[in-house]
């Protein structure tokens, strides 16, 4: 089939480098405008874009899917298919009758469940211990469409959403072309979602990745690795951000352990919730239950680096505590 790719990070990437591999031919991309990225702000292509300006593919960048120009191109360019992988805006009807098979979305979620920007960081902030990808025929209504076809992932007890997304992109775009190969031999036909079971999946945003040390152990590492990468949980030291990477229990030879308190000789028994202990290898904070071990850090202005590292150079008295402006 003649395919237009939709997609904008790097997990679309991956996506793309399929449909490429496969037998059917991407005769154009869509993705996001270029927009400020990194530490300087300079104005840079999606990474889609860049892989598809390497490439000497097509790129198209239209502020918003209903400018007629950029319709009037799509037709010009008669694709059989759309496939999108995290494109970043909503389609309008008109666009979305254009290809004869439609646009084909890959998600990464098992719907009904987690519908919307950020279905991997949810199912890990909520504790989820399956999540997957599906592929669905796209409908105006958010991630509602009829499905073609569905894997299932195991979420690990150490998975950041990271991890997570990044097997979650090597087996959803077999998915993928799996299910554009499908469509065209007649094969494959979608079946609606069920009406029970649908969650959403907004984005998190960075109040989001605030981690409040009063919550329980399990909590707040469900929190910080659901943040991992982005946006980044952050605790507060000293009135300024501390950016925050996955921690461990102090001493639990399981994760249950972190949802009780610890016993009295554990590393960081005692620990009030925020308080920090500094050992030569190792930093402590309290929580609600089960006192747990740091890991990487990054305080503003500085590299990220791990926590025994930062707090050798802190000279921090006995009382001192994360999250307490």
């Amino acid at each position: 089939m003649r395919l237009v790719f939709a997609g904008t990070p790097p997990v679309a990437v991956t996506a793309l480098r399929a449909l490429l591999d496969s037998r059917h031919t991407v005769a154009a991309v869509v993705t996001r405008p270029d927009a400020p990225a990194g530490r300087g702000r300079r104005v840079e292509p999606s990474p889609v874009a860049e892989v598809a300006g390497e490439l000497g593919l097509e790129t198209l960048k239209p502020i918003r899917p209903n400018d007629p120009v950029f319709q009037a191109r799509l037709r010009e360019i008669a694709p059989d298919c759309c496939p999108v992988t995290a494109y970043g805006a909503l389609l309008p009807g008109a666009v979305l009758g254009i290809p004869r098979h439609g646009w084909v979305n890959l998600h990464f979620s098992v719907l009904p469940a987690w519908r919307g920007a950020a279905p991997v960081n949810h199912a890990i902030l909520h504790g989820d211990d399956i999540t997957g990808a599906t592929t669905f025929q796209l409908v105006r209504e958010m991630d509602a469409g009829p499905v073609f076809g569905v894997l299932t992932e195991p979420i690990r007890p150490a998975d950041t959403a990271g991890d997570l997304l990044d097997r979650l992109a090597t087996s959803g775009a077999e998915l993928l072309v799996a299910t554009l190969d499908g469509i065209e031999d007649g094969t494959l036909r979608a079946i609606p979602q069920p009406a029970e079971g649908v969650s959403y999946a907004p984005k998190l945003t960075p109040a989001d990745a605030r981690v409040d040390w009063k919550r329980p152990a399990h909590l707040i590492d469900r929190q910080i690795r659901a943040c991992t990468p982005d946006p980044g949980a952050w605790t507060e030291f000293g009135g300024a951000r501390l950016k925050l990477w996955p921690v461990t229990p102090a001493s639990a030879p399981s994760p249950d352990d972190l949802a009780r308190p610890a016993a009295s000789g554990a590393p960081g028994a005692g620990l009030a919730p925020g308080e920090l202990r500094a050992e030569r290898d190792a930093v402590y904070t309290g929580t609600a239950t089960y006192p747990v071990r740091l890991g990487d850090v990054q305080p503003p202005g500085k590299r990220r680096m791990p926590a025994a590292d930062w707090a050798r150079g802190l000279h921090a008295g006995p009382a001192a505590h994360l999250g307490f402006a």
